[in-house]
């Protein structure tokens, strides 16, 4: 029994955590689906001007901003300074596995199970994922 104790210990040290739902993971920066209250698309993180749902979502306690760190600092910038002066935890999420569409994602501690997490606009038609 110890000899499995010690086995679980390399292989987390080797490995990591041992994470569920991986793949959702991949594509919402690091959280999962049912956490997320808003996420926007890597092209609507790159407007010119921030997303007002967005601001709202953030009034809300208990929240994360997660930032594409891929993305160009110009279009993340002003989501930054905007979790700065509401004093929001966020974060910028680089080392991505693979590839993702999504740009930002406003995240729970625990699951919140919105039915509608994407912004649907006229750029982007944001449910096709």
């Amino acid at each position: 029994m110890a000899g499995n104790k010690v086995e679980d210990y390399l292989i987390k040290g080797i490995y990591g955590e041992k994470q569920i739902k991986i793949e959702e993971r991949n594509i919402f920066l690091g959280t999962i689906r049912e956490r997320v209250e808003i996420a926007l698309t890597t092209s609507q993180v790159m407007a010119n001007s921030i997303y007002p749902l967005v601001e709202k979502s953030i009034n809300v306690k208990n929240v994360t901003l997660l930032l594409n760190g891929t993305l160009p600092y110009h279009s993340i910038s002003k989501y930054i300074l905007m979790a700065k002066k509401k004093n929001i935890q966020f974060s910028l999420v680089n080392n991505l596995p693979v590839p993702t569409p999504i740009g930002l994602v406003v995240t729970h501690n625990s699951a919140v199970d919105k039915n509608e997490i994407f912004i649907k606009d006229d750029l982007y038609n944001s449910t096709n994922f």
